[in-house]
Parts: C-alpha cells; structure tokens; sequence
C-alpha cells in the first residue's frame, strides 16, 4: 500500500500535478511585539522623544533624592553671601537671604512634580470615570455630564484655578485641588469619546449579549482600549499642571513660604532682576525645561501610539 501511494505521487509529480503540503506550525501568525521590542522601536524611531523622556527621568531622580543631591539645606540662609553670584561654593548663586539657589531648584522639583502627580493621577481617575458612565450609558446621563462638563471647560483654566485657590487659600493640597477640578473634564471628554467608539465595536455587543454587566463592558472592554489615547493625554498635562502650579505660586496662592516652589522663587526674586537676574533666570530655566520635556515625550507618545502612523 506505501509502495502504491509513493508510486501515484511521483506520477502526479511528473505529470505537472501540484502536491500540498500541511503548512508548517505558525505561519502566517503576525509576531507579538514584546515590551523590550517596542521600548528599543521607540528609542530608535522617536530621538527627541527618548532625549526628553531622560530628562524627565532624571528630574524625577533629583526631586527622589533631593536631600542627597542639593549641596544646602534650601531654607538656610547665609547673611554672608546675599545675592552672590553664581560661582564656586553656589553654582547658581544665592538669593536675597543668602538662601542657595541650586538647592531651593533641585527641592522645587519635588514640589513640581508632587504636585503634577497627585493632580494627574486624581484628575484621570475621575475623568475616566465620568467619560467611561457618559459613553456608555449615553442618554440623559450622558447630556448632563456633558453639560457640566462644557460649563466647566468654558471658563479659561488658569481663570478657574485661581478663583478656587483663593477660596480655599495656599496650600499645596488646595493647589491640587484647583489643578484637579481644571483638569478632570479634559480627561473625562476624551474618555468619553473613546468609549463611544468602543461601543460600536462587534465584540462589545456579543459580550452584551452574552450577558455581560455594564460595569464589566466598562471595565473589561473600555478601558484597556483607551490606555494608550489617556496615556498620551496625561503626558502633555503633566507639563501644564507643572506651569499652572508655577502661575499659582507666583500670585502668593501657592505653596506658601518658606516652600522652595519654582513660581514663588520667580516672584520673589522680581525686585531684583537688575541686580542678580540669576534670581529669576535659573527658576524660569528649570519651568520651562520641565514643561517642554513633558510636551516632547507626550508628543512622541502620541506619534508613536498612533496606528495610523506610517513608520
């Protein structure tokens, strides 16, 4: 029987005749990228983005180890050295009480940064909340969130921030308050609209119709789906929440003194910009350098999460 078969496949060989054979195991399987593979693709594709997200990383690293780092204590103050000028001993300088400008910098950071976390982690928690109910549900619920949420957003940010920091006073905690009622509705609404696409997607029905709860369609399909798109979004308002936090301090409704925040050192050291711009040079520097590497990585995330992107 073998001698047979073998025997009528090389005559159906030599008769032209095609024989097929079982493809092998895993052909055409598309390969799953894997977290290194997609991090060295990132690195690789998005050089301006890796630059500010090391910086990022570094900034994040300094304020960490703040107490190690800084050379003085940033509430010290030397009578002998008022507005010395960046140099040897004070790399950049002294302030008007003799306080280390380097210092007050590296513990400005910790408060910039504290103050950008909280305010992210709190405003996206309750804005993919809100956006996850207002998407789904859709309806009556839908209309009413939405209109608080546009009643919100039609007041300019920094408006709104300062008008309720002043209500509550200054603090760090009143701060992220401010920050977070600001912040909220912008994750809500793009939460919002990616749940909506979402839900018209096939599988989001057969689970429905497998009986899935809501609160399962929600968490389960929804919000997997939106990681990257609030990903990208809480990037870019890091950065604004670092500079809103500045503008609060600089209008004495921040972290209140002696609290080395970036904003109240600008303020403070207004008076004497002709006499040692060092004062407000070196804090503008670390503001905007902070905010532009939190916009770079987020612009770079959002390049390269984008599946529309051809790379």
């Amino acid at each position: 029987m073998t001698e047979r078969s073998a025997t009528e496949t090389d005559s159906a060989a030599r008769a032209g005749g095609a024989v097929t054979e079982p493809p092998p195991s895993g052909a055409g399987e598309i390969p799953v990228e894997t977290r290194g593979q997609a991090t060295l693709r990132f690195v690789r594709t998005q050089k301006l983005g890796t630059a500010a997200g090391l910086f990022v990383v570094l900034l994040i690293l300094l304020a960490a180890f703040a107490a190690v780092v800084a050379p003085f204590d940033p509430t010290e103050q030397n009578r002998n050295a008022l507005l010395a000028a960046p140099g040897v001993g004070h790399w950049l300088g002294t302030d008007d009480l003799g306080r280390d400008l380097l210092s007050r910098i590296i513990h400005g950071a910790r408060i910039s940064l504290y103050v950008g976390t909280v305010t992210v982690v709190v405003s996206l928690s309750l804005g993919v909340l809100v956006g996850l109910v207002a998407g789904y549900i859709g309806g009556a619920v839908d209309g009413a969130l939405q209109a608080l949420i546009d009643a919100i957003l039609s007041i300019p940010p920094i408006v709104l921030a300062l008008f309720v920091a002043s209500l509550l006073g200054p603090s760090i905690s009143n701060v992220i308050v401010a920050l977070t009622i600001v912040t909220a509705p912008r994750f809500a609404r793009v939460a919002r609209g990616e749940m909506q696409r979402v839900k018209s997607e096939d599988y989001i029905e057969a689970a429905v119709v497998l009986g899935a709860s809501r609160a399962r369609v929600m968490l389960r399909h929804g919000l997997p789906n939106m990681v990257p798109a609030l990903t990208v979004v809480a990037s870019l308002g890091f950065g604004n929440v670092i500079i809103a936090e500045a503008a609060l301090s600089f209008l004495g409704i921040g972290p209140p003194p002696p609290q080395p925040s970036w904003g109240l050192m600008l303020s403070q050291g207004m008076m004497y910009f002709e006499l040692a711009p060092w004062i407000v040079i070196f804090p503008g520097v670390a503001i905007s350098l902070a905010v532009l590497s939190f916009n770079l990585f987020g612009d770079a995330l959002r390049d390269f999460l984008d599946p529309k992107l051809v790379r």
